[in-house]
């Protein structure tokens, strides 16, 4: 069935009258007439009682006006959204990321994402012991932040920044800034740290860590999610090593003592992507990192 037909005949319900329906349409008012008829033919209903002066409806005529014209809004609307998704301004984007980012560089990304395109739907998931690579490849992912660069040929990858691996210690803790100086002086020390067994990014770089270091720590407590480790942290509970970002969730009574070691942050995506929203997202990623370069 020829949309266009349905559509003048809506104009021709609210209309009732030939002439001024074909002027609205732009159209000869004989052309509106045979595409009236085409219509009523190709449904066998019988839509409108016609007289030299008079349109009316028939009740199957108002029965089709009342339902093509909320179809047709909602047609008209998924239109609008897929020219959207076309220019990149709106769809949906699903997006992984490290705890460690969700308290500074993540809401500083989302809203300068907001302001840009703010009809663009975000699905935010923090994966535990997750492959990144393979969200990204399974379509699970759009875009996934993450501390490692993915050498995949099929998949972009980009440094946003790099930020400081700290020692973190209640603040009633002996340790300082000032007086720090080998992670061997933590010997008899309690840890709280993410699983050391793990596959995740942070879990091989605490392992070369302390290898580096010859040093085996005494971990009291595992967790994979940071703010957990922090809490427990300010409660005398042990003490931990993270990402200097950490510091941005303001947790009292913790002090941060930085190592001489860094962690980057990487924006991954696929190549040849065909939703054109996530170009446009990767460019405010981009934008973001500047910005909270600055602040570090």
């Amino acid at each position: 069935m020829d949309l266009q037909k349905i559509r003048y005949f809506l104009v021709l319900a609210e209309e009732l009258h030939f002439w001024r329906t074909a002027e609205r349409v732009f159209i000869s008012q004989s052309s509106l007439s045979r595409h009236m008829q085409a219509l009523e033919e190709e449904l066998g209903i019988k839509l409108l009682k016609r007289d030299k002066r008079n349109v009316k409806l028939t009740d199957a005529g108002k029965f089709l006006q009342k339902q093509w014209r909320v179809k047709v809004r909602e047609l008209d609307h998924i239109q609008s959204q897929a020219k959207k998704i076309s220019e990149g301004e709106a769809g949906g984007v699903s997006i992984t990321y490290p705890g460690s980012i969700a308290f500074k560089f993540l809401p500083l990304f989302l809203d300068n994402l907001n302001s840009k395109l703010p009809n663009l739907k975000i699905e935010l998931t923090e994966p535990t012991d997750e492959n990144h690579e393979k969200l990204l490849l399974d379509y699970k992912a759009d875009i996934a932040f993450g501390r490692d660069r993915i050498e995949n040929s099929s998949i972009e990858t980009y440094q946003l920044y790099a930020e400081p691996v700290c020692l973190i210690v209640p603040k009633a803790h002996w340790l300082t800034q000032e007086n720090f100086v080998s992670l061997k002086d933590l010997q008899n020390e309690r840890f709280i740290l993410s699983g050391l067994h793990q596959k995740t990014f942070f879990a091989s770089f605490l392992r070369n860590l302390f290898h580096n270091y010859d040093f085996e720590p005494q971990v009291l407590i595992e967790s994979d999610f940071g703010g957990m480790i922090l809490s427990l942290v300010s409660k005398g509970l042990g003490i931990t090593i993270l990402p200097s970002s950490f510091s941005y969730a303001k947790a009292e009574n913790v002090r941060f003592i930085e190592l001489d070691e860094e962690i980057g942050l990487f924006m991954n995506w696929r190549k040849n992507e065909l939703n054109k929203a996530i170009e446009r997202v990767v460019e405010c990623g981009k934008e973001t990192a500047m910005l909270y370069s600055r602040l570090l």
